[in-house]
């Protein structure tokens, strides 16, 4: 063999070793890219779930990190706009080369995103929305753990009108893809007891005046509305009622289950009712697994824990969990491998036990109801889920 033979198979070797390379993996860290919101009108959702996020990780590497690799975790901030959470991914995915999209918040900003990751097998893991966008279509590179908005609301709605014994239902929704799933499952819960809206009602995301819409349910005399909003627009719309002398039931999805709801809006928001899956982590008054956590979590960044603080927390765990089994040899056909065989069970925040197949990728989807009381939430329901959940 020539030297010039040799240094040519050498460098076919080279370029095949550094094409068969593992994009976001190197010999001693793993790097993860999330997109949150942290100047946008969920700001207090995407700051939260970052914080959360930082703390998994910092724990992991004080461990060790994940068969010898830290964990090094990137956040862009998509200010809750779609387009701008183009331009994240497209920074996360082709400049910075993460492993895996993680807890990418917002439903709109994720379906932008998707292409953008899938394009380089780039996996999109727990998304912090419970659109059923995140899992259906089918593609090897979803997964989601969160109950979706449409079930929550088809179970749960149907379910409080029938306590209540409410008589006109009504809806105010976002006008995008996470408010018109909230919508289309209320709709097809009340068919279940033969009712449906009796009014509708939208808002454009960023809106900060609700009174012409709760003036329409009012007139229509609504006695239970559902609430296809987030944090401003809950306290938005519950105030405008409550200064109106208009008190019907209010119901939202798990994106109104926030301790932020009762924080920023005060004694007003006592009464509202939400879906969740995990409790909000409060400092006290909870069990000491939990409030050894959030207790934690407040030292270390001076401010209390929300519910999402344990969604960026739980995510990045799970990341964890899995990317160990998958061992040194860590890709993302053997993270995949890992996923498609793999059970979580309930943990210290109470959240469903979720499973995981080569045709699921939607862990659960049960969820439970909450109603804030003396500015705190309570659960007031067990999980309620489809027990037959497609495989």
């Amino acid at each position: 063999m020539t030297l010039r033979t040799a240094a040519a198979l050498g460098a076919l070797a080279l370029t095949a070793s550094l094409a068969s390379a593992q994009q976001g993996i190197s010999k001693d860290e793993i790097l993860l890219g999330s997109i949150q919101d942290l100047s946008g009108p969920i700001a207090g959702f995407g700051k939260q779930a970052r914080l959360g996020m930082l703390l998994a990780v910092d724990e992991i590497n004080e461990q060790g990190g994940i068969n010898g690799r830290k964990v090094k975790l990137l956040v862009e901030d998509s200010a809750y706009d779609p387009k701008k959470a183009v331009l994240a991914a497209q920074k996360l995915v082709n400049q910075d080369k993460i492993f895996m999209m993680v807890g990418h918040i917002g439903t709109a900003q994720n379906m932008a995103a998707m292409p953008v990751q899938f394009e380089k097998n780039v996996i999109n893991f727990f998304p912090i929305t419970a659109a059923r966008e995140m899992y259906e279509p089918f593609h090897k590179l979803k997964y989601s753990y969160a109950a979706p908005y449409y079930d929550q609301m088809r179970l749960a709605v149907p379910k409080l009108v029938k306590e209540k014994g409410a008589k006109k239902v009504c809806t105010l929704y976002q006008d995008d893809d996470f408010g018109l799933e909230v919508l289309k499952g209320g709709e097809d819960g009340l068919k279940t007891i033969g009712m449906e809206f009796a009014e509708k009602t939208s808002y454009k995301r960023g809106a900060t005046d609700f009174s012409s819409q709760v003036s329409k349910m009012q007139a229509s005399g609504c006695d239970f509305i559902v609430l296809g909003t987030i944090i401003r627009e809950t306290i938005g719309a519950i105030g405008t009622a409550r200064k109106l002398g208009y008190s019907p039931t209010f119901i939202g999805s798990s994106a109104a289950y926030t301790d932020l709801i009762h924080k920023l809006g005060g004694p007003a928001m006592n009464g509202l009712y939400a879906t969740m899956t995990v409790q909000n982590p409060y400092t006290d008054e909870q069990a000491p697994a939990i409030r050894f956590w959030a207790n934690k979590y407040k030292t270390k960044f001076n401010e209390d824990p929300t519910v999402f603080s344990v969604y960026g927390y739980s995510i990045v765990n799970t990341f964890a969990t899995v990317a160990g089994k998958a061992g040194k040899s860590l890709s993302t056909d053997s993270f995949i491998k890992v996923m498609d065989s793999l059970n979580i069970p309930s943990d210290i925040f109470g959240s469903a036990p979720q499973s995981f197949s080569a045709t699921k990728r939607l862990g659960s989807s049960a969820s439970r109801i909450s109603q804030i009381t003396d500015g705190k939430w309570k659960v007031v329901s067990e999980y309620v889920g489809d027990p037959a959940l497609k495989k």
